[in-house]
This record gives structure tokens, sequence and C-alpha cells, in this order.
């Protein structure tokens, strides 16, 4: 079924599908680890609580990684889908944009410097790095009052080498026990979703995720070019610069609290385009559940594949994610 031509019915079938999908892996993610936990275990657990050993470790450690999963996978989707339309290069997601490093720069300067006590900032401060980051991407591949694509790529490769820089000199100075295993958190780590990460970061997530919807008819006409979109009456600096920012917002906040998880934003949409179309009133709620069941499995993968000891799931969506980016530039993808 083609995702132009899927009517209502269709597209409803594949958001259950999807939503089925993301409910799978979020209890395969619960009953996975060194505690077994069977389905009716998990399913008792969920419904009665308990101060069992089963119950516990659902409730207090499995579940919220697994949510926090979730809530990043479908948020990188999202900001990638949104890039992607914004430049109108299906290469552009936040990790190859310098936007991740830049929420990483923001994280780990809040962690070094504000009070132990001062999570609940620790998105703002990760938003406001990735928008500085995004901001020096766009101004260094402006040439002649135009931004082509693959300029704009490459800026971003190269400031996000740089800030890859400042991240290494800011882990290698701070004093010890400061930011305890940083370089596991760089390479992208849901272990840290406790229930308290979990709520700061939805309020962040929703809100975002539901702005990007809101500004679907935008980014239709924004894929048409910007003359079209002139036309057709749309407010296009506008429209970009809330597109931009909120994309960044979504990257940043999930950033502080998951290290740098790359390629999700750059795989999903284009899994999800191929499902329901590129009309981003479909492709958004698509890419959001297809890019949070995408990292809950990486993230199964991540803890079972190696019988030392949990991998960075970071490596596991680049395992993924490379050779997906160089098809696509073989394609030539970064010539769209």
């Amino acid at each position: 079924m083609s995702g132009e031509r899927a009517g209502g019915a269709g597209f409803r079938a594949v958001l259950a599908a999807l939503a089925a999908a993301l409910a799978g892996a979020l209890a395969l993610s619960a009953a996975t680890g060194p505690v077994p936990v069977s389905l009716g275990g998990l399913v008792d657990a969920l419904l009665r609580g308990g101060e069992d050993t089963p119950a516990r470790v659902v409730l207090s450690l499995r579940l919220p990684r697994a949510i926090l999963g979730m809530l990043v996978g479908g948020a990188l989707a999202s900001s990638g889908a949104a890039f992607q339309a914004l430049l109108r290069n299906p290469l552009a997601d936040p990790y190859i944009l310098g936007v991740s490093g830049g929420a990483a720069v923001g994280a780990l300067a809040a962690t070094l410097f504000l009070p132990a006590g001062a999570s609940a900032v620790l998105p703002a401060c990760a938003f406001l790095g990735a928008a500085l980051s995004a901001l020096a991407v766009f101004l260094l591949a402006r040439r002649g009052g135009g931004v082509s694509p693959e300029r704009l790529i490459l800026m971003g490769v190269v400031v996000g080498a740089f800030l890859n820089a400042v991240i290494m000199l800011m882990v290698s100075l701070s004093p010890p026990g400061r930011i305890p295993g940083a370089l596991y958190w760089l390479m992208g780590d849901l272990g840290q979703g406790t229930p308290k990460r979990v709520a700061v970061l939805l309020p962040y997530v929703a809100g975002g995720s539901l702005a990007l919807f809101l500004l679907s008819r935008g980014l239709d006409l924004l894929l048409l070019g910007e003359r079209e979109a002139f036309h057709a009456g749309l407010d296009i600096e506008r429209v970009k610069a809330a597109a931009y920012l909120t994309a960044s917002l979504l990257a940043g906040s999930v950033v502080a609290v998951s290290g740098l998880i790359g390629f999700v934003g750059l795989i999903v949409p284009h899994g999800a385009r191929a499902l329901v179309g590129s009309a981003h009133r479909r492709l958004l709620p698509a890419a959001f559940l297809m890019g949070a069941a995408f990292l809950v499995l990486s993230d199964v993968i991540a803890r079972t594949a190696s019988p030392s000891g949990e991998l960075p799931v970071g490596a596991v969506t680049a395992f993924a994610g490379a050779p997906f980016f160089l098809f696509l530039l073989r394609r030539g993808g970064g010539r769209a």
C-alpha cells in the first residue's frame, strides 16, 4: 500500500500497528534482564504493584528505562522529520547537523557548574546549547545570501567535530566524580531512566511534539519550496524559526538525559514516510511511534548482546544508521 494513497482507514491501521509494536517493545524491555520476569508477572506488577523482587525491578528500573527510551526515540524521530522538511534534505538529522553535540555541551556545562539538585533545568540548558549550535551551523553555511544543503551538512559535520572536542576537554578537566560514567553517557545510555528523569523530560517531549504537529501544514508547504509556500500565504520565516527551535528543543531535551544517540532521526523518518507518505499530520505521529519502538528495541539489544555487560545504545543505533547514511549519500541524497 502506497503511503501517499493510503486513506484514513489505512493510516489508522498503520498507527494501530505501530502502537502495538511499541507496546510489545515496552513489554519486552520490561521483561528482559538478569532477573527473569514472566508475562504474567509483568502484568501483575503493572496492575497490582507489590514489594516482591520482580515487581520492584519492573516498576523502579526496567519500566522507567523503557519509557525513557520511548520518549527519546520518539523525540529524535520527530526532530529528524522536521529538519528534513526544513532543509529539504533527506540526510538531515539532529546528530549530523551538530544539534545533538551542542545539546551535550549545554547539558555537561550545567552538570559541572550548577548545583547538584538542579536536574530539572538540564533539558533547558541542553536546548540552549542545541539552539546555539544550530544557529552556528546555519550562519557558517550561508554563502551569497543562500544556504545549500551540501554546505549545511558539511558545516554540521565540522561543528559537530569541534563540539566533540569541547566535550572531551570538559570531561577531562572535570573534578573526579562530578560526571560519573560521562564517557559511557556520551555514547548514548538509557541506564539513567529513573521515574524522576522521565517526569522531568515528559513535558518537553509532549510540548515539542505537539508544537511540531501544529506546524504540519507549514512543513508541508516548505517541502514544495519557499516560492510556492509564499504564494500559498505562508509566513515562511516565522514557520522556519518556530520549527527550527522546536526541533532543537526536542533534540536538546532528550540529549540531556540520554546522551548522544545518533541516527534515529535519520533512519526513522524515511521508514515512516514509506508507510504513511510525506504529509506531516500523518508523518509526525507515525515517526514518533516508530522511533519510540526502534530505540526501545535497540536498548534491549544493547543490554543483551554482550555477555560481559551492556553496550551503549548509541553504538547499536550507529551500526544501523551509518550504513543507511552512506546508502542515502550514494543514491544522491546529499544533492536533494
